[in-house]
C-alpha cells in the first residue's frame, strides 16, 4: 500500500494536470485575466467548501495566517505569469516549465529553511535546470 502523502501527491499532480489542459484551452477563447479569475475563483470556492465541510473554521494564528497570505500573493503572481504565457507561448513549453518550480522550492528550503539534498536530489534538480534549458532554445 502507498503512504497517504504519496497518494494525496499524485492526485495533486493529476489534478493540476488536467487544470493545465483546461487553463489552455479556457485562454484560447478568454482573455488570459479572465480565464485566471474563474479559474482561481472556483478553486477557492472548492476549498472553502473542503474547509466547511471536513473541520469547520480553523484555527488562524497570525504567523500561519501572514505566510498563507505571503503564498497566495506568489500562487497569484505565479498564475498571472502563466495564463499570459499560455495565451502568448506554446502550452508545452509554458506547462513544462513553470511545473519545474520545484527547483526554486528546493533551493529555497535549502538555504531558508535548513533542508539538505543528497546527491541523487542535486542530480534532480540538476536534470530539471538542463530540461529548462532545452525547452527554452
Amino acid at each position: 500500500m502507498l503512504p497517504t502523502g504519496l497518494v494525496l501527491a499524485l492526485g495533486a499532480m493529476v489534478c493540476w494536470g488536467v487544470w493545465t489542459l483546461f487553463a489552455t484551452l479556457a485562454t484560447r477563447s478568454l482573455a488570459p485575466e479572465a480565464a485566471m479569475v474563474v479559474s482561481y475563483t472556483t478553486g477557492a470556492a472548492l476549498a472553502l467548501g473542503y474547509v466547511v465541510i471536513s473541520r469547520g473554521a480553523p484555527s488562524l494564528p497570525g504567523r500561519g495566517v501572514a505566510f498563507a497570505g505571503l503564498a497566495g500573493v506568489f500562487a497569484g503572481a505565479g498564475a498571472v505569469a502563466f495564463y499570459a504565457g499560455l495565451a502568448e507561448g506554446n502550452s508545452a513549453v509554458v506547462t513544462t516549465v513553470s511545473a519545474l518550480y520545484f527547483v526554486v522550492a528546493a533551493l529555497l528550503g535549502v538555504a531558508v529553511l535548513g533542508e539538505s539534498l543528497g546527491l541523487r536530489d542535486v542530480a534532480g534538480v540538476g536534470f530539471a535546470v538542463l530540461a529548462i534549458a532545452l525547452l527554452a532554445t
